[in-house]
């Protein structure tokens, strides 16, 4: 297994497999290296795709491994390969959000990110956890 960002190799499994945004963005994103790809044998089998909150602090977006990689550790080695990518690019926080319905909101946690807000939209849908982490404190 390795984790490195994307490549534009890598452009079709995300494309069939990122439904969440448009193409035009997926491919922005794997250009200015904000998508992380997990592979196997040079084969992507998940991705960690991530933007900046008000173009500031870095914001993961998705993080998605194939069914069978799940829960075996592969998405927080992916979630600390980004963290330690954003600690050498300077940042001390990130960002990152998930549905109150959804498991991930306890990966977060256990990685040491912390409840700072929440979001209904649209309204009638499960409340959207805004989780932060300060990754290094000032000196």
């Amino acid at each position: 297994m390795e984790i490195r960002y994307a490549l534009e190799k890598d452009l079709d499994y995300l494309l069939a497999n990122d439904h969440h945004v448009r193409a035009s963005v997926v491919r922005a994103k794997v250009e200015c290296a904000e998508i992380i790809v997990l592979t196997k044998d040079d084969n992507p089998i998940g991705w960690l795709r991530y933007g900046y909150f008000w173009d500031v602090f870095p914001f993961m977006n998705m993080l998605f491994l194939e069914e069978e990689y799940r829960g075996q550790g592969w998405g927080s080695r992916l979630i600390q390969f980004w963290e330690q990518e954003m600690i050498a690019q300077g940042h001390d926080t990130v960002m990152t959000s998930s549905l109150s319905n959804e498991r991930a909101q306890h990966l977060y946690r256990r990685l040491g990110y912390r409840d700072c807000g929440g979001m209904r939209w649209p309204e009638d849908t499960a409340l959207e956890i805004i989780f932060l982490k300060k990754l290094r404190t000032e000196d």
